[in-house]
């Protein structure tokens, strides 16, 4: 007498097979995506939209209440580097002491490393008096620096 065994579900292989092909999908998925660069991105793009507002700010004081850049303070002259000048913050320039509710809500801080001491951003006047503000701290290698 022969008994017919009908086994169903799948086979221990199978589900390796399966289980391999997923992890491949993913990892290739992964790459394509590349999280890390898209956060490093995402951080410089809000940089440059905080070194914009700051600038803003400070453009619409001086040319509302009629004063020079002079009244943040000692700010320093622009150099070939476009990443000097003097840090913003309660530690440097506070700007938010004169431009804070009126112009801005608040200084901006830069989204890795930003404290109310030293933002991470910085502001300079160039030798023909147009105010710079830049992000030393962008990331991949990008210059994020306005000026007006």
């Amino acid at each position: 007498m022969r008994v017919n065994k009908n086994y169903k579900g799948f086979s221990l292989i199978e589900i390796l097979v399966v289980v391999a092909l997923i992890i491949i999908l993913a990892t290739i998925t992964l790459v394509a995506i590349n999280p890390g660069k898209n956060f490093r991105d995402t951080r410089n793009a809000q940089r440059s939209a905080d070194v914009t507002q700051i600038l803003n700010a400070v453009t619409q004081y001086t040319s509302e209440e009629g004063n020079s850049i002079g009244a943040f303070g000692t700010i320093s002259t622009c150099t070939a580097n476009w990443n000097d000048g003097s840090d913003i913050g309660t530690a440097g320039v506070d700007l938010g002491a004169v431009l804070v509710d009126e112009f801005i809500v608040a200084i901006p801080k830069d989204p890795s490393s930003g404290t109310d001491a030293t933002t991470g951003y910085k502001i300079c006047v160039t030798t023909g008096g147009r105010v710079q503000v830049s992000a030393p701290l962008a990331e991949n290698g990008k210059q994020i620096v306005v000026k007006r």
